[in-house]
């Protein structure tokens, strides 16, 4: 019998903080406390507590975030920063909006994460910083990044916007670099009612930094010590986040018991390869990615739409590739890894109100298209 499986179920989520956020709401619009307030200063006081961090600046959105810890962090125009090529475009966008070079590297052929061997080999004299994005809801290698960048003098500035409560050796995401950048888009482990993002460091400096540039490089009204830009956590997305914070731990929980359920469902489905935690790490998993043979991908995933399930792929284009950074110079084979991830991974539905009658389905239409080979291959080249 077919079954709808969303990819996420945001309205199961709004259903559980519904009257916590209505009552922060009605306060907002009492007190018209629209740009800043009380709110946002709990929300980041809250977020900062969680990380163990000192600081949590919230701004617009996780693209603002990443540009403005790389400007407060000393990124400059024609500086080098290197980043995986597995990662949304945003990481490299925020670096060429500052008018730095974006230097994408290859990941490590299981987790996908930024290879700390290929970062080595990309450091030049112009190295500003290096950006490891926690993708999937993992934690990059950042204890192998950290020695790289005290050598060359770079900064290392965190993309954690999947990773939201993943920690590696016992410490979170957002507090393993000099700063670090979130999304709290609505569809992450911590999303907001629309667009919205946060800053997260240990260093006083650096922060003030940060709020400066955020609200037009302005520390004291119409005065202006630096260009900065508008970019500021609303009111009513601090409102859904402080309510929704509550229960990240909860639902990370959640999600940890759908993965190891998908890893029972799932395991020895010839073609299939399941994502692995690395040692060290305490995943969140923000993303279910598989892996199935390039040529039966699609038609995979075709599949499973046909079904009424919901499935992504994350991401399908390596930065490198994209058009917008066609000026880079990269083509086909400068990061082979990233390349064939990028026409093998295949996102499965997972949230924390999900359920097992519903990953059951997802497995059995799963195995079912995997096990059918493609049109025109015999079954010993699979």
């Amino acid at each position: 019998m077919k079954m709808e499986v969303p990819f996420v179920d945001l309205g199961a989520q709004q259903a559980e903080i519904d009257d916590e956020v209505q009552a922060g709401l009605k306060d907002v619009f009492a007190n018209t406390a629209f740009i800043g307030g009380p709110a946002v200063r709990e929300f980041e006081d809250s977020y900062a507590a969680a990380l163990a961090v000192r600081h949590c600046i919230g701004v617009g959105n996780g693209t603002d975030a990443l540009e403005l810890a790389m400007r407060a962090a000393g990124v400059c125009p024609g500086g080098e920063v290197i980043l995986p090529a597995n990662t949304f475009i945003a990481t490299a966008e925020a670096v060429w909006r500052i008018g730095a070079v974006p230097v994408p590297v290859d990941v490590d052929p299981v987790h996908l994460l930024i290879d700390p061997d290929r970062v080595a080999e990309a450091v030049t004299d112009r190295t500003q910083a290096i950006v490891p994005v926690h993708l999937f809801g993992q934690t990059a290698f950042v204890e192998r990044l950290t020695p790289i960048a005290e050598a060359c003098g770079a900064v290392i500035i965190e993309d954690a916007a999947q990773s939201q409560g993943a920690k590696r050796f016992g410490r979170p995401t957002g507090s393993l670099g000099i700063a670090a950048a979130t999304s709290f888009y609505p569809g992450k482990n911590l999303g907001a009612a629309g667009d919205a993002g946060a800053v997260m460091t240990d260093d006083d400096d650096l922060a003030a930094r940060v709020r400066l540039l955020g609200a037009h490089g302005s520390a004291v009204k119409y005065r202006h010590d630096a260009v900065g830009m508008n970019s500021r956590l609303d009111t009513v997305q601090a409102v859904v986040l402080k309510a929704k914070l509550a229960r990240l731990e909860g639902w990370n929980q959640r999600r940890r018991d759908a993965a190891a359920r998908y890893g029972e469902l799932l395991r020895g489905i010839p073609g299939l390869e399941l994502p692995q935690q690395a040692e060290g790490n305490l995943d969140v998993w923000h993303l279910y990615v598989v892996r199935v043979s390039d040529r039966d991908r699609d038609r995979v995933l075709a599949a499973l739409s046909a079904a009424g399930i919901s499935a992504g792929i994350h991401y399908p284009v390596p930065v490198h590739l994209a058009g917008a950074f066609r000026s880079l110079g990269y083509g086909p084979g400068s990061f082979p890894i990233a390349e064939q991830a990028a026409a093998e991974i295949l996102s499965l539905p997972l949230y924390p109100h999900m359920t097992a009658v519903q990953q059951e389905y997802v497995a059995e239409i799963l195995s079912a298209a995997c096990l059918k080979p493609s049109p025109g291959a015999a079954w010993g080249e699979r």
